[in-house]
């Protein structure tokens, strides 16, 4: 049972750090490319000014900054919903 009430305590707080999370990545990684390509736009898949390595290196920077991002913010969650409930969310 208190398995149960700490997922439910845990949903609506994903949700909400779920949108802050990709709001910080996305900023993240503006600022990443920024210092990576010295561009301030990361180029996008269909731009036909843009090889195909210059895409996947932005891809590939972009997917782990929201890998990671989204890893910090799940694990926080947790954290915090054990702190308040006492127990490990499944």
């Amino acid at each position: 049972m208190a398995g149960k009430i700490s997922k439910l305590a845990l949903k609506p707080m994903n949700v909400a750090a779920g949108f802050a999370a990709g709001a910080a990545a996305g900023f993240l990684f503006k600022q990443a490319w920024k210092v990576v390509a010295g561009e301030d736009d990361a180029p996008d898949a269909g731009d036909p000014d843009r090889g195909w390595t210059e895409i996947l290196i932005a891809a590939a920077l972009q997917g782990a900054i929201f890998s990671i991002v989204k890893a910090a913010v799940h694990r926080g969650g947790v954290i915090t919903t054990h702190k308040l409930t006492g127990t490990w969310p499944d």
